[in-house]
């Protein structure tokens, strides 16, 4: 997996090749320019010949060879930074795009079973750890590659004796990294794992803090996350441990190299083999190729923790999309909803819905009740094609759900949940999520849903912020997503207990509102309070997955079953 996600990081980077190549001539450039610098001073250290005797003519040509080079190896420098950091700023940019594009295309059945933390993790923390990677792997590693083979051509040019010594010993530093390296991967990437489930840890305590204090949770939470951060520590120790070994180990074998040469260079001075100006050419290269070791040992290290973020970023972005044969479209729809011998488990080994079967005619108000566990989520969860079912089929209007485009399937079917669904955006946005409508469409929805009222009280009204910092209540933001539903006026709702969070005065108006509302479509509302659904076309009683009872308020008490049994435990005793 580890080379697959380089060779797929490549091939990311690939395009923007042109960059890519103008980049690489650039840094050729800057190289070439900065190994010139030596042969031009070692020109005007031989023209020092001694005292009194020095050609100031020359030395002056000299500083302006100089000055022209150091300008041009630091103008190319700066363009090959610029044109390195586009690329990998737009890859990463690309690469997160990519995985948040793959989050909307994955099935609810993997995203619910992911942590939210490690997945945001990914998302930030991940990508830049990657783009951190990339940049130095485009910048030293390339520029360093680029110093080594110019230098190499420069020492064989100026002496092969030289470039051989420098040549044999060149392996010990590339063998050192390696095997460094390679070792190094596995901690990191334990390291990025273990970050992934300390992100999670952190992320669900916050989320739920007023639950961790109100059950005196906040001692456990804490050990969990000691326990947590100490292996972190454990790990990170190692890993950085392994980063930094690198950089010193290279450095001892680069630095005999270079005493290596030094020793040669200057037995050939002695011996009048060579001048002065020749042995500094001979250090400044044995300088000039032995640093890009170092600094490729060190990109090498950090590659490695790059690689273990893009693996885990990958990880996501291999996983299958959710399938659809797409054939039909919804179109004028009916309303009528069948379920026809459906099979369904969210666990292979605990079946939780087997050979369920349900028609429902169209403009139908069907309430679905029942115990906790007992299936009512789940078959919402299905008619809306956010899992698939195991076995059987789920029509609309005779037309089985699985070959419906699913944005076409969504579009006709509205749903408002307990939990409230609201973004950090104007309240007309979140009010008009999903579709363009008008400020005018707007607000009539709101005064149907009755939430006018208390939003033309907030100082910016419609254009109220929605965030934590926004006082309105649970219930308020309930009737934003009422006002949401009532805005699109699908043919099919979803109501599971959408008036729970509001007060009984507000909850008697938006009934009404729903009952209007309900006028010539199909609705299938989930209740826990009976009161609300005792005029039901139908009532379907669940009792772990199956159809315990079904009927009318009146006929299931007649029965004297289990919906009399549930009526009674929330009301007093029929008699």
């Amino acid at each position: 997996m580890k080379d697959r996600a380089l060779s797929r990081i490549i091939k990311i980077l690939f395009k923007h090749k042109f960059i890519l190549i103008f980049a690489i001539l650039s840094s050729i450039i800057q190289v070439v320019a900065t190994l010139f610098i030596p042969i031009v001073v070692r020109n005007g250290i031989d023209y020092l010949a001694g005292i009194n005797d020095v050609n100031f003519n020359y030395l002056n040509n000299v500083l302006i060879y100089v000055a022209i080079l150091g300008i041009l190896q630091a103008l190319f420098g700066y363009l090959m930074q610029y044109l390195m950091a586009y690329i990998t700023n737009n890859t990463v940019k690309d690469l997160r795009n990519t995985l948040f594009k793959k989050l909307d295309k994955l099935p609810l059945s993997y995203i619910d079973t992911i942590p939210e933390g490690d997945t945001l993790m990914r998302l930030t923390s991940d990508a830049d750890q990657l783009g951190d990677g990339l940049l130095q792997a485009l910048t030293n590693l390339i520029t360093g590659v680029i110093t080594i083979i110019l230098t190499l051509i420069f020492m064989l040019v100026v002496s092969w004796q030289v470039a051989l010594i420098v040549i044999c010993l060149t392996p010990l530093s590339l063998l050192t990294a390696y095997f460094i390296a390679k070792m190094s991967y596995k901690t990191f990437r334990k390291q990025a794992q273990i970050k992934g489930k300390l992100s999670a840890h952190y992320n669900e305590m916050f989320n739920m803090l007023k639950i961790v204090k109100s059950y005196n949770y906040e001692e456990k939470s804490q050990k969990e996350e000691e326990k947590i951060n100490n292996e972190l520590y454990k790990v990170g120790v190692k890993a950085q441990f392994l980063s930094a070994l690198v950089n010193p180990a290279t450095r001892l074998i680069n630095s005999l190299v270079y005493a290596a040469v030094g020793m040669y260079g200057a037995i050939r001075a002695l011996s009048g083999l060579i001048t002065v100006g020749d042995l500094t050419v001979f250090l400044s290269y044995a300088q000039s190729y032995t640093k890009p070791f170092n600094d490729i040992s060190q990109v090498m290290t950090e590659l490695q923790n790059s690689l273990a973020s893009a693996r885990r970023i990958f990880e996501i972005v291999d996983l299958e999309d959710e399938k659809y044969e797409v054939s039909n479209n919804l179109v004028d729809v009916a309303g009528k909803v069948e379920f026809k011998n459906v099979y369904f488990s969210y666990l292979k080994d605990k079946p939780l819905i087997e050979n369920f079967n349900l028609l429902v005619k169209p403009n139908s108000k069907i309430a679905i009740v029942g115990p906790t566990g007992a299936g009512k989520t789940t078959l919402i969860n299905l008619l809306m094609h956010f899992y698939n079912v195991n076995k059987g089929q789920i029509l609309i209007d005779d037309i089985d759900i699985n070959t419906i485009d699913p944005h076409n399937l969504r579009d006709n079917i509205g749903m408002v949940l307990q939990d409230t669904w609201t973004f950090k955006d104007t309240i007309y946005k979140n009010i008009a999520y999903g579709k363009e409508a008008s400020k005018e469409e707007v607000i009539k929805a709101a005064k149907e849903a009755y939430a006018d009222n208390f939003i033309t009280l907030l100082k910016d009204g419609y254009d109220t912020i929605l965030d934590n910092k926004t006082a309105i209540s649970e219930g308020q933001r309930q009737l934003l997503c009422i006002a949401r539903l009532m805005l699109r006026k699908p043919k099919i709702l979803i109501l599971d207990e959408a008036t729970s969070s509001i007060d009984t005065r507000t909850e008697v108006l938006v009934q009404n509102a729903f009952s209007n509302l309900m006028e010539g479509r199909t609705s299938f509302v989930i209740a826990h309070r009976l009161k609300t659904i005792i005029d039901a076309d139908q009532i379907i009683v669940l009792n772990k997955g199956h159809i315990e009872e079904i009927g009318t308020h009146n006929e299931l008490l007649a029965k004297g079953g289990f919906y009399k049994e549930i009526y009674e435990s929330q009301f007093q005793k029929i008699d």
